[in-house]
């Protein structure tokens, strides 16, 4: 194909401000992936836009099946929908208090902060 350039579902962008640890969300604009691989800002990351990955989850947050979820940008958790975190996707997998991981369905987008 002519105008074709990836299939998107792994892409590459520049790490931001703050560094990337691997399996950590991550949100460049308006896109949102899990990083591949750990590394400091300023340098090309993979990270996968679609698929279901297991992140790291606020402790403290419950979340059940279907939910939607959001990204806390600053703690690099995933949590309830809430006033400044980014809707990311739909929990996959009900998480009670104290489980400090999720699987979650991305969408591949980082929407407005709530």
């Amino acid at each position: 194909m002519k105008d074709y350039f990836q299939n998107g579902h792994v892409t590459r962008v520049t790490t931001p401000a703050g560094d990337i640890a691997s399996g950590n969300a991550l949100i460049v604009g308006s896109i949102l992936g899990i990083a591949a691989y750990s590394l400091a800002e300023g340098n090309p990351v993979e990270f996968s836009t679609t698929g279901v990955f297991q992140p790291p989850k606020a402790s403290a947050a419950v979340l059940a099946v279907g939910a939607r979820v959001a990204l806390d940008n600053t703690a690099k958790e995933v949590t309830t929908l809430a006033a400044g975190r980014f809707p990311i996707g739909v929990a996959v997998e009900a998480a009670g208090n104290g489980v400090t991981s999720v699987a979650v369905r991305l969408d591949g987008v980082a929407t407005a902060a709530a």
